[in-house]
């Protein structure tokens, strides 16, 4: 097999792999279970198929240069360790560009940065949801989540409903966070749904960094992460859909409740939204804020602020 056919056949796999991966995205209850262990089975088998063509074209590549030298010449192991890390490298990059997905170690950095959320009201009762941290004490989330909507100027002097407490969960500790700033939202799934929170205790999480510039482009692969159902962070990924009239974007990656005020992270990991709500009885359609330099400008001296467009 030449060089050229083996370069060929490693561009082609992911292309293929990334066509069933997407569609069995259209799967769900066991079919979407069944169409991940078949996308695992199929990475597995494209690491074995790109191991095989690596040794094949690594000796392929040295025969060749051995023949042009015109005599058995010994080629360093650093040299062929170096090229071939350097294809893997490349290989690795194409598939998970092919298949819209985020490196391992990545997924794990960023889960760190978010935090369960939870808001109680003057009726001892108690909500849920989740909140990206900024860096600083400051975090993100949904006004929905630490604000009664709509809100009644009379909430302070009446019974009405309203939420007198908000903590967020940081190293298994209920620490209580303010809210400094909110959008205009008068009710879910609204472009002013987004509150900015602050703790007063010191955090170690890792800051996100924020992408107010992502385009938000129809297919563009995205990755949620939410505290569903209460039950701790978890991830979800889908494909970015269109933009809806207000300024919304729909997707379909689950939209189960607890994962408000989440954060969207593009294929660099940056946050580039956040879950707000979805349609009626159907936990798979949801709807994402894009982020808007507005939603920060409580936030002093934000060093992670980034409006780079993707490549």
């Amino acid at each position: 097999m030449s060089v050229r056919r083996l370069i060929l056949h490693l561009l082609l796999v992911p292309i293929v792999a990334s066509a069933f991966f997407g569609f069995g995205r259209y799967s769900a209850g066991d079919g979407e279970r069944r169409a991940l262990a078949a996308r695992d089975a199929g990475i597995d088998a494209l690491r074995t198929e790109v191991s095989r063509a690596l040794a094949t074209l690594q000796t392929e590549d040295v025969d060749r240069r051995i023949a042009t030298r015109g005599g058995a010449v010994e080629v360093p192991p650093e040299v062929l360790a170096a090229e071939r890390a350097l294809l893997v490298s490349e290989v690795k990059r194409q598939i998970q560009d092919e298949m819209g997905l985020l490196p391992l170690r990545m997924l794990k950095e960023r889960r760190r940065s978010f935090v369960e959320l939870y808001a109680y009201d003057n009726r001892g009762r108690s909500s849920y949801g989740t909140a990206g941290y900024l860096g600083d004490g400051y975090f993100i989330t949904v006004k929905h989540g630490v604000r009664v909507l709509p809100a009644d100027p009379a909430a302070e002097t009446t019974d009405a409903r309203r939420i007198i407490s908000v903590k967020l969960v940081i190293d298994g500790d209920l620490v209580r966070a303010d809210v400094i700033d909110a959008g205009d939202a008068d009710t879910e799934v609204h472009p002013g749904d987004w509150a900015i929170l602050r703790v007063a205790r010191e955090v170690n999480l890792p800051p996100l960094t924020v992408n107010a510039g992502f385009p938000f482009d129809f297919a563009d692969p995205i990755t949620r992460m939410g505290n569903d159902y209460s039950k701790g962070i978890i991830l979800s990924t889908g494909y970015v859909g269109q933009r809806t009239a207000s300024g919304l974007v729909t997707c379909l990656t689950d939209g189960h409740p607890g994962v408000s005020g989440g954060g969207v992270l593009d294929q660099r990991g940056d946050l580039v939204g956040i879950p707000v709500g979805r349609m009626q009885n159907d936990f798979r359609f949801s709807f994402i804020l894009p982020l808007r330099p507005e939603m920060l400008r409580k936030v002093p001296g934000l060093r992670h602020v980034s409006a780079r467009p993707e490549d």
